[in-house]
């Protein structure tokens, strides 16, 4: 992704988040049935997109300023990816989608991937003033955004769910090559699902989304308040199960290269 810097390595990256209270998954002793598929799970369906009976109405539930679109590669584990967790808890405005059935975007949307293409550009600046119709110049000022009234130069975001090596394969799809691509600034993940071939700033899905709508906020020059925070909240309850079983330095996932 090109990143800008590389952020050092924390003892509790989640300090001073404002996640839901994620430690009543602990209530959860047993499996059960999914309403909508029958098949037997623990805290969600990660293939109806739906938490268990016992927690739908205890969980947070996000709402974001953007809609986001998930395209997943076929063969990525859906009990291992971390795309239904946002599904799960912004489900008026996460769809995932399995490949190669892409959505098709009008070309009036305001759609961006969230990819690091060659031509990919910062979300800060999205923020800048295009190129006028009747100036060879830009104007590289910002122009008046708004969270709250929904004035933003994106309206959907939409992110590959796979590998690296997976993505790549993605990409090359016309459909997806169409959209102007947007990199996110650097920042560790905390995943603890190792990948062989990728350094320790790819980041899993729900990170991304999440790191992604940091940014769209601050770029805005609105406040972070932590509204978004939530989407974390399955990614940091099972963050936290990993490392009572497992120290840092015994997971291959935080040894990988930082650059």
């Amino acid at each position: 992704m090109n990143p800008k810097f590389h952020p050092a390595p924390d003892d509790d990256p989640f300090e001073g988040m404002k996640i839901g209270n994620w430690m009543i998954l602990d209530d959860i002793d047993e499996r059960s049935s999914c309403s909508k598929c029958g098949k037997s799970r623990k805290y969600f369906c990660y293939t109806c997109y739906i938490a268990v009976d016992e927690l739908q109405s205890r969980i947070p539930k996000v709402k974001l300023p953007v809609k986001v679109d998930i395209i997943k590669h076929a063969r990525e584990i859906d009990g291992k990816s971390t795309a239904a967790h946002a599904a799960i808890l912004a489900p008026d405005d996460v769809k995932i989608y399995t490949y190669p059935d892409i959505p098709h975007y009008e070309e009036e949307e305001k759609v961006v991937l969230v990819y690091p293409g060659k031509a990919a550009s910062t979300i800060e600046e999205l923020f800048i003033q295009p190129r006028s119709a009747n100036s060879n110049v830009r104007d590289d000022t910002k122009s008046t955004w708004s969270i709250t009234e929904g004035n933003l130069p994106v309206t959907r975001a939409v992110f590959i769910d796979s590998t690296w090596n997976q993505s790549r394969g993605i990409y090359k799809d016309p459909r997806l090559r169409a959209l102007p691509c947007v990199i996110l600034q650097s920042r560790l993940s905390q995943f603890w699902r190792h990948q062989k071939g990728s350094p320790r700033w790819y980041l899993a899905t729900v990170e991304a989304i999440h790191q992604f709508l940091v940014e769209l906020v601050t770029a805005s020059s609105s406040s972070y308040d932590g509204e978004f925070d939530s989407l974390l909240f399955f990614f940091r309850y099972m963050y936290s199960k990993i490392h009572s079983l497992y120290p840092n330095r015994d997971l291959r996932a935080y040894k990988r290269p930082i650059k």
